[in-house]
């Protein structure tokens, strides 16, 4: 059964960070949010994140649901047992930061750390679009791309806590550049990398760090060829990897989030062609690819999970 204890959760990303009060069930209580800002460094970042997390757990006991742990979402590459985060690509300056050490220092509660793709997959898994599959994968195409692998109705991890980060395999040899590489995926299919390739695909209109995707896709409502051509584009990149996935790790369902739920059809349709085109055609047709159901809830459940698998 689950636990009754509450859980003071940190989403930790490269747009904004929140804590969030919540519990085993995936309830949501409490929320405080702030702008990431990642330019800054670490050092400013973590200040503002104490100060939210103090607040929320000052609030929590006002309303007689003290939080009884602190669950961490955010991205890798990092070493999840010890907790120690190793130079985020959408968190500049994050350089072999011990955060586990830091939190139980301040808070004095125990602390469990996981990649946000990892946690994503388990919000997903345990509430939403893949409850009940043994066989998944999460993308979270948000700021950056990463994943987090179900198998056998197990979290996957890998050897040294590097499993599912599918942003850094390169899909072309040129495009624009993300996670290090040159036509990566998270260089394509990324929020920030979907901007990116913008400017590269139409330098004469766009300037790299100037158009996003909200932008993009409110222009591609209005029926602009160039904006419509960059979903196009991204879509299919996305179809190219997810087809590799489906060919490596024959899933039941794929589950996409942030981006996908937001864009929808833009990207997806197009992706679910090249799927088709290019993955096994039994592993196509035994696998559902579905945007998260948990909506824009997701970033806040999944910074409770590291903690609800603990209990699990």
């Amino acid at each position: 059964m689950p636990s009754k204890e509450y859980i003071l959760g940190l989403d930790i990303g490269g747009t904004k960070t929140a804590a969030i009060l919540g519990n085993h069930d995936g309830e949501l209580f409490l929320r405080s949010s702030f702008p990431t800002r990642p330019d800054r460094g670490f050092d400013d970042t973590f200040s503002d994140l104490l100060i939210h997390a103090a607040d929320v757990l000052s609030e929590a006991v006002k309303l007689g649901k003290p939080a009884a742990c602190i669950s961490v979402s955010i991205g890798g590459p990092m070493d999840i047992e010890k907790g120690i985060i190793h130079s985020p690509p959408n968190l500049p300056h994050w350089d072999d930061i011990p955060l586990k050490e830091m939190l139980e220092a301040r808070f004095e509660m125990p602390v469990h750390i996981e990649h946000d793709g990892n946690a994503g997959a388990l919000a997903e898994w345990f509430f939403g679009a893949a409850k009940g599959a043994r066989n998944v994968i999460f993308l979270t195409m948000g700021t950056g791309f990463g994943g987090g692998l179900i198998l056998d109705g197990r979290l996957y991890r890998g050897t040294t806590s590097l499993a599912g980060e599918v942003g850094h395999i390169r899909l072309a040899d040129t495009g624009p550049v993300a996670f290090g590489k040159v036509g990566s995926w998270e260089a394509f299919c990324s929020g920030t990398g979907i901007g990116r390739l913008a400017a590269h695909r139409f330098p004469e209109r766009w300037k790299d760090g100037e158009v996003t995707p909200p932008v993009l896709a409110e222009l591609a409502e209005t029926g602009d060829a160039d904006a419509l051509a960059v979903f196009n584009e991204v879509g299919r990149v996305l179809g190219r990897g997810l087809a590799i996935l489906l060919d490596i790790l024959n899933p039941e369902v794929i589950v996409i989030g942030s981006l996908a739920v937001r864009l929808g059809d833009l990207v997806l349709t197009p992706a679910g062609q090249v799927m088709e085109q290019e993955a096994l055609p039994g592993a196509f047709k035994a696998c559902r690819i579905v945007p998260a159901a948990l909506g824009e809830k997701l970033g806040d459940i999944a910074a409770l999970c590291a903690a609800i698998a603990a209990k699990r």
